[in-house]
């Protein structure tokens, strides 16, 4: 209730930051390289890498640079890694429902997806953002066979130093606000978890534009991810 009170006294002053943010921040690319292929030896796994900016690359020079890069690099000292990447710079919740509807069905052992900075930034509820989250899920279950799911948290955004104050404050509330609601959707489903690397997110690991990753902090998220596929992989063999 708290916060919400701060966010109406605050909210000419927060669109008047948001302006100024989105007009003098660097606009980088996507990172450039390959969005799929097959990659190492030995018992297959089916990846599927989706969602906004962050798995598009964007802070980094190449994919191999990048999240889907460091996973599969990861994975294939293991497996015999088919992978696909689809994900695009802006992209929101709805949008990537969108796309994957479009797609012919298909089969992934597993899905990573990283979404939620565009959803905060938005003027969607926590409610109808975990609503959509919940058709993601159900959507890569039916369509693409998913049998395991990681969930990336959203970062903290009160830690992303192109954000003045207060707005940085106001956003790392809201993603945390998400956060929490992303975690009973994670616990509430057994073939759902939670990738949490608030731990690697330090200031000088973020790209040039102080909104992105960089590339420890890929290297670090890839790993994460690798590590609890390998795990979930074991237990299911």
């Amino acid at each position: 209730m708290f916060h919400n009170v701060i966010l109406i006294l605050l909210a000419p002053l927060l669109v008047l930051q948001g302006r100024y943010v989105r007009r003098v921040t660097p606009k980088l690319p996507e990172a450039v390289g390959g969005r799929g292929g097959t990659l190492g030896e030995g018992k297959r796994l089916r990846v599927l890498v989706v969602g906004d900016s962050a798995a598009a690359g964007v802070g980094v020079e190449t994919q191999s640079q990048a999240l889907s890069g460091c996973l599969t690099r990861e994975l294939a000292r293991q497996y015999r890694v088919d992978w696909l990447l689809l994900a695009r710079s802006g992209n929101r919740t709805a949008d990537l429902i969108k796309i994957l509807e479009a797609r012919e069905p298909c089969e992934f052992d597993v899905v990573l997806i990283s979404l939620g900075v565009n959803d905060v930034l938005s003027p969607l509820r926590v409610s109808r953002w975990i609503e959509q989250q919940g058709i993601l899920v159900n959507l890569l279950k039916s369509q693409f066979a998913a049998k395991h799911i990681l969930l990336t948290r959203v970062p903290p955004m009160n830690q992303f130093p192109a954000l003045p104050q207060p707005l940085r404050w106001c956003l790392g509330q809201r993603a945390k606000a998400f956060n929490t609601r992303l975690a009973k959707l994670s616990l509430g489903d057994d073939d759902c978890e939670l990738v949490n690397i608030e731990q690697a997110l330090g200031r000088q690991d973020m790209a040039a534009d102080g909104f992105h990753p960089g590339g420890r902090i890929y290297r670090v998220w890839g790993e994460s991810a690798a590590g609890l596929i390998a795990r979930r992989a074991e237990r299911m063999h």
